[in-house]
């Protein structure tokens, strides 16, 4: 891999590890020093690198660099001892950083619910969440949320600033405090799932290494006995079935391949599996979560024969759905859903009454229930959603549809 390439991937899979440790080692009131510690340990790589050529072992370097940089502010700021002239090897031995697996899979699930703290809202948990452990960047943030850049970085500061005079720990928090804190950390997971999954922040039909780690993160909740509960299992099941179809997403030049072309064959029938393993074990208890119906929903996409019965449950689990929460993407899924049991007609119907001007899925949609009902309106549908289509993919299979007309 080129360094213009091996940089940014390390970024993305490194920059949270070293700095849930580094937050975990300097504490919560020293949040922002242990991301400018790991934001400078990139740009140190990225400067040496080209000159000096990539390292034997990239990743051990920068971990290399993390603990220097953080040893030496500890040294400079005399926080564990007031005459940093005392014994150095004893000042050595307090700096001792770890960087082990397991400490960075600890850090990470500690820091995890550090942020998810209650003093601090929910949209700040994520956002700060995503920042920190996900290595999201502020665009990517401002996406996910739908608002821009200047909202996300006053909201992360406000956050950090909170979460210092609260004087959080890191550490896992007791048993009476983690159902109050799990939900948001959920939607952490699910959010950087999704952003692997489909992202508007890069023009990318799939991250698979986004979707990866949400993967791992959840199954580390799994792992442990406070907090392998029936959501986190249907999150996890939701995550493995969505998973399963990757290889047939998108063809070898990456462009995108909707559901009913793909070629089932290509389906990681041991995901297919896993998922359905974890949504059995999500059925217990009395709380039906979203993710047990999004679970569902993706299990029978798994199914790829296009019957009254698949579709029927469909409808019927996002009705559900929508009377759980409520989602633009999920009144869209739901009306095509519609359109399998009811007919075009009757999801034309139920569509143009959502109106949504400023979406493209919504045109999207709509040229394609038109498409066997009145041509030229599918063709107007499809041109007004490429108008508003924001990433190279779907201007790409939109103009496809187009082209077909």
């Amino acid at each position: 891999m080129q360094q213009q390439e091996l940089i940014p991937h390390l970024f993305r899979t490194e920059f949270r590890k070293i700095a849930s440790v580094l937050c975990e080692f300097l504490g919560i009131e020293r949040i922002e020093v242990a991301e400018d510690i790991t934001s400078e340990t990139f740009l140190q790589a990225l400067e040496t690198w080209s000159y000096k050529g990539i390292p034997e072992n990239p990743t051990a370097w920068l971990y290399t660099v993390a603990k220097n940089k953080a040893r030496n502010y500890m040294v400079r700021n005399k926080i564990f001892t007031k005459k940093v002239a005392d014994e150095i090897r004893e000042l050595n031995a307090k700096l001792e950083i770890d960087l082990s697996d397991k400490n960075i899979m600890d850090s990470q699930l500690q820091m995890l619910f550090a942020i998810c703290h209650p003093s601090i809202s929910t949209k700040a948990q994520v956002s700060l969440a995503l920042r920190i452990l996900c290595g999201f960047g502020i665009e990517e943030i401002a996406t996910a949320f739908f608002t821009n850049k200047e909202t996300i970085n006053k909201r992360l500061f406000r956050a950090k600033e909170k979460l210092r005079l609260e004087k959080v720990d890191i550490a896992f928090p007791p048993e009476s405090e983690v159902d109050k804190r799990l939900d948001t950390v959920l939607t952490t997971l699910y959010l950087l799932y999704n952003e692997g999954y489909y992202s508007e922040s890069q023009d990318d039909v799939l991250r698979e290494d986004l979707c990866a780690e949400a993967m791992r993160l959840t199954y580390q909740l799994l792992e442990n006995e406070r907090t392998d509960l029936p959501a986190v299992n249907a999150l996890f099941a939701l995550m493995s079935f969505q998973s399963s179809r990757f290889a047939a997403r998108r063809k070898q030049a990456g462009e995108f391949i909707l559901y009913h072309d793909q070629d089932e064959t290509l389906w990681n029938h041991e995901l297919i599996a896993k998922g359905t393993y974890y949504l059995n074990r999500a059925s217990t208890g009395t709380r039906i979560s979203k993710y047990h119906l999004e679970a569902a929903i993706a299990y029978w996409h798994t199914i790829k024969a296009n019957s009254t019965e698949k579709w029927s449950n469909i409808l019927k689990l996002y009705d559900h759905l929508l009377e759980l929460e409520y989602s633009t993407l999920a009144a869209l899924n739901r009306i095509y859903a519609l359109s399998k049991v009811k007919g075009e007609a009757n999801a034309i119907a139920e569509a143009e009454k959502l109106t949504l001007t400023n979406n493209h899925f919504y045109y999207t949609l709509l040229g394609e229930l038109y498409r066997n009902v009145n041509t030229i309106k599918a063709k107007e549908n499809f041109e007004k959603a490429l108008a508003l289509a924001r990433t190279n993919t779907d201007k790409q299979t939109i103009s496809r549809k187009l082209n077909v007309q």
